[in-house]
């Protein structure tokens, strides 16, 4: 036999399938969260999973006042920005950073999990997060993920 009995399929741009999907934060751990989300948006739960391809789905996450963090980490976990001129380090811990905005917690720990780089930059722009339950993507129907049964 000479010849390969299947083909790789290889997913480009117009062949990808997108839904919505909604996921609830009430009481998730941040990182844990952040994974699950990093890899709905990558689109590596999908058969067609292409590396350089945007085959992943449109993420709305809510409640993300409600996340959780373990151990001391609402004082030690640290981001660190700088504004460019000398001396302008500024630092902010993960309470500072949750009584500002909540909802860029959540954000900060799902980018921090894409790729580096325009596909991830690409990847991120699919992700909606609200503090609160309401969300502005009822049109869309985002179908509910429940985390916790994923395994």
């Amino acid at each position: 036999m000479d010849t390969l009995s299947y083909k790789t399929v290889s997913a480009n741009k117009n062949t990808v399938n997108k839904e919505w999907l909604l996921i609830d934060a009430d009481g998730q751990t941040l990182g844990r969260l952040a994974s699950e989300v990093a890899k709905l948006l990558r689109g590596k739960h999908k058969p067609n999973f292409t590396p350089h391809v945007d085959c992943g789905d449109n993420v709305v996450v809510i409640n993300a006042a409600n996340i959780n963090l373990t151990g001391n980490k609402w004082q030690d976990k640290t981001y660190i920005r700088h504004t460019g001129y000398p001396g302008g380090q500024r630092s902010l811990n993960a309470q500072e950073l949750y009584d500002k905005d909540p909802a860029r917690l959540v954000e900060k720990a799902v980018k921090g999990m894409l790729p580096k780089n325009k596909l991830g930059a690409e990847l991120f722009r699919n992700l909606k997060v609200y503090a609160g339950a309401e969300h502005k993507q009822e049109a869309q129907k985002p179908r509910a993920i429940n985390l916790n049964e994923i395994k």
